[in-house]
Parts: C-alpha cells; sequence; structure tokens
C-alpha cells in the first residue's frame, strides 16, 4: 500500500496542504494521514504516528518534502530506522529518493545531512540579526499580553473566578494568570 503524509507548521498554510494532498494523490496515494504542526513538537506529531503505525511490510510511505517529515538528522534517521524495521520504505518525491534502495537511503542521509546544517546555519544568522536589531534598540519583542490583562485578572479573582476560567475567558496561559496573581 502508499501511504501518504502531509504536515504544514500552521493552520494558516491551507494552500501548502492542498498542494501536498495534490502530490501525494499524483503519486497514487491510498491512504494519506495529514496534520497541522509545527515539525519542531515531535511530541504532537500523531498523525505522523499513526502513519507509520498503519504502515506494514511492503508498503511504502510517501511524503512531498524531506522537512515535512523530520526536521533534524537524528529524528529523521530514527524515522528511517523504524520503518526499516517495519519493512516499509519512504519515497520523497521532490527529491526522487526511495529508501528502498540502497542508493536511495545514502542519499537520504547525506540530504538529511545537509538539511540539518542549512536549518542550523538560518538560525544562527536568525539570533545574530536579533542580536544586532536588539543592540540598535530596534527589536522589541513582543509585548506581554498577560502583564497588559493584570487589572482584569485580578477584578475577575476578586470577584470570585477561578484562575483556570480567567485564563480561558481572557485568552491568556494559566501560568501567568497565577503567576500575576501570586505577585499581588
Amino acid at each position: 500500500m502508499i501511504i501518504g503524509y502531509a504536515r504544514t507548521s500552521t493552520t494558516d498554510q491551507k494552500a501548502g496542504l492542498e498542494a501536498q494532498l495534490r502530490d501525494l494523490k499524483a503519486a497514487g496515494c491510498e491512504k494519506v494521514f495529514t496534520e497541522e504542526v509545527s515539525s519542531v513538537d515531535v511530541v504532537a506529531r500523531v498523525q505522523l504516528k499513526a502513519a507509520l503505525e498503519f504502515a506494514r511490510e511492503g508498503d511504502v510511505v510517501v511524503v512531498t518534502k524531506l522537512d515535512r517529515l523530520a526536521r533534524s538528522v537524528a529524528h529523521l534517521l530514527q524515522i528511517i530506522e523504524d520503518m526499516e524495521n517495519a519493512g516499509v520504505s519512504l519515497r520523497i518525491l521532490d527529491l526522487a529518493i526511495d529508501t528502498a534502495t540502497p542508493t536511495g537511503r545514502l542519499m537520504l542521509t547525506m540530504i538529511g545531512g545537509i538539511a540539518q546544517f542549512e536549518r542550523e546555519i538560518m538560525l544562527e544568522r536568525q539570533r545574530e540579526g536579533i542580536a544586532k536589531a536588539k543592540a540598535a534598540g530596534k527589536y522589541l519583542g513582543r509585548k506581554p499580553t498577560a502583564r497588559a490583562k493584570t487589572k482584569e485578572i485580578k477584578a475577575l479573582s476578586a470577584q470570585g473566578v477561578k484562575p483556570m476560567e480567567i485564563a480561558k475567558q481572557l485568552g491568556i496561559g494559566k501560568s501567568s494568570v497565577y503567576r500575576i496573581l501570586e505577585e499581588a
């Protein structure tokens, strides 16, 4: 069976998800798992786990791009090892890589290393840019949303509203509510 996996980082990327679904269908995927979650949050990737558990020996899991599957080489190699142990291969459409072959496995490992290197360089440049902007007084970060609602938090608490309900009503984190109430 050919199984597809599509992922976008946010719900705002509907067009990206639709394009992935179109490409996976064109690749002959009989079943497709989709999710809208950051790849950094490996724990929350429920559909990836479901796709890998669904796959049986002889099946092929298809993704449109490598970054839709894994963010680090270590994570990629873990996924590949789990798939190999289950007798499942991986096909990456934009790279024309198929791990059913030794050459495909070699190319995937090399490209995964390069992709991780590029990401780390990008993050390093981002950190340098933020540091420069902060030094120039141009980068202030986002405004603290919970602190701006301190009066409302205290007022609701004085009315007997529980911290969890305050957080829900004001659209802020419960830990922020507890922190502000403890400071008061």
